[in-house]
């Protein structure tokens, strides 16, 4: 759970980042869960037991400072993360770019 402000209040986040060292912003990079569906391209769906039905807002990926992270809710399968980490992939169109 992450508080991500007033307007988007507390919520589950999964962390995308590894954590800082001591050398480094105190960031981490995070993707917010929502219940309140839009069905659009960048929502990422899938069943967690530990979350109510909803999705994952890829569109919303965002650093947050360490002191709002209050507490863990579960771990994603290794599955699940490699769906997310490629949903993140396409939305962003990571898999286009060519230097």
């Amino acid at each position: 759970m992450v508080d991500l402000g007033l307007a988007a209040k507390v919520r589950p986040c999964l962390i995308l980042s590894a954590y800082p060292t001591d050398d480094e912003l105190a960031l981490i990079v995070v993707v917010p869960h929502t219940t309140s569906l839009r069905g659009n391209r960048w929502e990422f769906s899938p069943s967690v037991p530990f979350l109510k039905p909803g999705a994952f807002h890829i569109q919303q990926i965002q650093p947050v400072s360490l002191v709002r992270l209050e507490r863990k809710l579960g771990t994603l399968s290794a599955r699940t993360f490699a769906e997310l980490r490629q949903a993140i992939v396409r939305q962003l169109a990571l898999d286009e770019y060519t230097p």
